[in-house]
């Protein structure tokens, strides 16, 4: 596994990008092209810069008043091994693991069945936010997400069920 991960941007104290006060990492690169994306500049695999994984673990570890950590982007899928080495860090901590992603859940299912780091990832994750972006079916009245084609699934719940379990956070 890589001690890098190419990212954008790192937001070190956010409250739009789930919930709660979060970390939100943004990773460099991203193939699926939505329309009306409003970070279009983390679509270049080669753009942003090189980040030690561990710096943003201290980073996060150094911030008391955090609830979880959010990978955004780009798709942090597209560099699952580092994505994998930095949730990995979290695993021991109070601090949720909420992901972005332009894939589907089933596309991710499919995809996992040759990628181990893949599978290892979906499953040291909290939250996923799934789907690409579609432009005629954005909303902004969602929570935490663009359009409503979108979800956000609860990995935990839907892991152990084998099913998808969804949630809103009606509670925040």
């Amino acid at each position: 596994m890589s001690d890098e991960i190419r990212i954008a941007s790192v937001i070190d104290d956010s409250i739009v990008d789930g919930p709660g006060i979060r970390m939100a990492i943004f990773f460099q690169g991203c193939a699926h092209g939505c329309v009306g994306c409003f970070n279009q500049e983390t679509r270049d695999f080669n753009g942003g810069h090189l980040c030690e994984i561990s710096k943003i673990y201290d980073a996060a570890l150094k911030n008391p008043l955090l609830n979880g950590i959010t990978l955004s982007g780009g798709d942090p899928i597209y560099q699952v091994n580092g994505a994998l080495k930095l949730v990995k860090l979290f695993k021991n901590t109070s601090l949720d693991i909420m992901v972005y992603t332009g894939f589907t859940y089933e596309e991710l299912l499919e995809m996992e069945k040759n990628n181990e780091d893949l599978q290892a990832f979906l499953d040291n994750i909290d939250y996923l936010v799934d789907g690409r972006f579609d432009i005629s079916k954005k909303d902004i009245s969602l929570k935490f997400r663009g359009s409503s084609n979108q979800r956000i699934i609860d990995m935990k719940k839907t892991r152990k069920e084998r099913k998808i379990i969804e949630t809103d956070f009606s509670d925040y």
